[in-house]
C-alpha cells in the first residue's frame, strides 16, 4: 500500500457502515469518502464521532458495511492499519509512573521500530510537541496540557501516514489550546501527515482543517471544504428597523455611485450587490440621518457556521 495505489486511496472511506451498541445505533448506514489533508469531524454528543474513529482503527468491528483507511480494510488488515495510523484518544490513558520518553519508546517498539529508531523518533516527536525539556519526568506530574502533548507524541512516534485525533484540545486552557492547534495544523501543512480530528469546537476545525464533516445520529449530515473568511467587499444583507422599503429607496442613490445595486432578499431584508467601505459608510450615515437602527449587516454568503448548525439541526447538506 506504500506504492501509487496506496497514495491515491482516500484517507478514510465508509460504505453503508452500521454499528449498534445495545439499543443505541451509533452508526447508521454511514457512507462517505475523505480525501483532504486535514478533515474535521463535528457533531453533537452521540453523533457517532468516537465510534467512527474506533472503527477506523479496527478497535470496533462494524455490524455491516466496510471501512477502509488509506485503502486498508480495517477488519482484515488491522496490523497494517496500526503501522500506518496514529491515534490520540480523548480520555486520560497514560501510565502515571512512566515518563513521556519511556511511553513513546515503548509504544514505538510495540509498533515495530527497533530500539535505536524508537529512541531517535521519540526525541524528534517530543521536541516537536514542546516536551524535550520535560521528557524524563513522570507523566503523573504533568499538567493537563503536557499530558495532551504526550498523547499526541505517542500517536506520531512510529511515523504514521495519518493520525486520528479525538478532541485534541479537550480541557486545555487558552494558551495550551493555541499551542495544540498550531501543532495540529503543522502536521498536514508542513509534515505531510494527514489528519482526521474530532472536535466539539467549530473554531478548532476552521483553524486546523481543510474539510469538515458533520455527523448526525450516525449518518453523514454535511461535508464541505473549510473556507477561511469572507470577501470583505462581497455581497451583503442589511436589516434595519422601521420601514425597509423607505430606507432602501433613500439608500439607493447614495450607494449607486460606488457601483452597488439593491434588491430585496428572501427574508425581506435589503441585499447589497457588493459592500465596499464607501457603501457601508453610506448605510451608517443614512441610518444616523433617519434615526433608524441597523439590526444586521453581514456577508450574504452562508458561512461554515450556518452549514454546520443547519446540518446538526437536520437541515439539508
Amino acid at each position: 500500500m506504500d506504492g501509487p495505489e496506496g497514495l491515491r486511496a482516500p484517507v478514510l472511506e465508509c460504505v453503508d457502515v452500521g454499528k449498534r451498541f445495545g439499543a443505541v445505533q451509533a452508526l447508521d448506514g454511514l457512507t462517505m469518502s475523505l480525501g483532504a489533508g486535514a478533515t474535521g469531524l463535528l457533531g453533537a454528543n452521540g453523533a457517532g464521532k468516537s465510534t467512527l474513529l474506533r472503527t477506523a482503527l479496527g478497535l470496533t468491528r462494524p455490524d455491516r458495511g466496510s471501512v477502509r483507511i488509506l485503502g486498508l480494510d480495517t477488519v482484515r488488515e488491522r496490523s497494517e492499519v496500526r503501522r500506518r495510523v496514529g491515534f490520540m484518544p480523548e480520555h486520560p490513558c497514560l501510565p502515571n509512573d512512566m515518563s513521556a520518553q519511556d511511553v513513546c519508546v515503548s509504544l514505538a517498539r510495540m509498533r515495530g521500530l527497533g530500539r535505536r529508531d524508537a529512541v531517535r523518533r521519540t526525541s524528534e516527536v517530543l521536541f516537536a510537541v514542546g516536551l524535550e525539556e520535560e521528557r524524563r519526568r513522570p507523566v503523573g506530574s504533568y499538567s493537563l496540557g503536557m499530558q495532551q502533548r504526550t498523547k499526541l507524541a505517542q500517536a506520531l512516534v512510529h511515523g504514521p501516514d495519518v493520525v486520528l485525533l479525538d478532541e485534541p484540545t479537550s480541557g486545555l486552557d487558552p494558551a495550551g489550546r493555541e499551542e495544540m492547534l498550531a501543532i495540529v495544523r503543522r502536521l498536514s501543512t508542513e509534515l505531510g501527515i494527514r489528519v482526521v480530528a474530532s472536535s466539539h469546537v467549530l473554531d478548532d476545525i476552521e483553524r486546523t482543517c481543510d474539510e469538515v464533516v458533520v455527523l448526525r445520529s450516525g449518518t453523514l449530515a454535511a461535508q464541505r471544504p473549510v473556507l477561511v473568511g469572507h470577501d470583505p467587499s462581497g455581497p451583503a444583507e442589511l436589516r434595519v428597523s422601521g420601514d425597509v422599503g423607505s430606507f432602501a429607496a433613500a439608500l439607493e442613490p447614495r450607494v449607486a455611485p460606488f457601483g452597488v445595486s439593491l434588491a430585496p432578499t428572501a427574508t425581506g431584508d435589503i441585499g447589497l450587490s457588493s459592500s465596499p467601505d464607501a457603501a457601508l459608510d453610506a448605510v451608517r450615515d443614512l441610518a444616523a440621518d433617519l434615526g433608524v437602527g441597523v439590526e444586521r449587516l453581514a456577508p450574504a454568503a452562508r458561512g461554515l457556521e450556518d452549514v454546520v448548525v443547519d446540518a446538526m439541526a437536520g437541515g439539508t447538506r
